[in-house]
């Protein structure tokens, strides 16, 4: 089976508003569209959640850090 590539990129949408994208602005249609989305990176609405570690966790967490430092040493010896 072939794919395309060309005609996916022809094809392709604009993720703000769904219109097809035009290539000067890839992958929006619009300098809005792009504009719009560069604001909303810059105010923190795409973000990636976080989960609060426990201390039992970040202790393991520091403990797995020092030994594979450790290891490093030893290797370089």
């Amino acid at each position: 089976m072939i794919i395309d590539l060309e005609d996916k990129r022809n094809s392709a949408k604009c993720p703000v508003c769904k219109k097809k994208s035009v290539a000067q602005y890839r992958p929006f249609c619009s300098s809005r569209c792009a504009d719009i989305d560069l604001s909303k990176w810059l105010n923190g609405n795409y973000s990636v959640p976080i989960l609060e570690m426990s201390e039992a966790d970040l202790d393991e967490l520091e403990s797995a850090v020092n030994g594979k430092e450790f290891l490093e040493r030893e290797d370089k010896v």
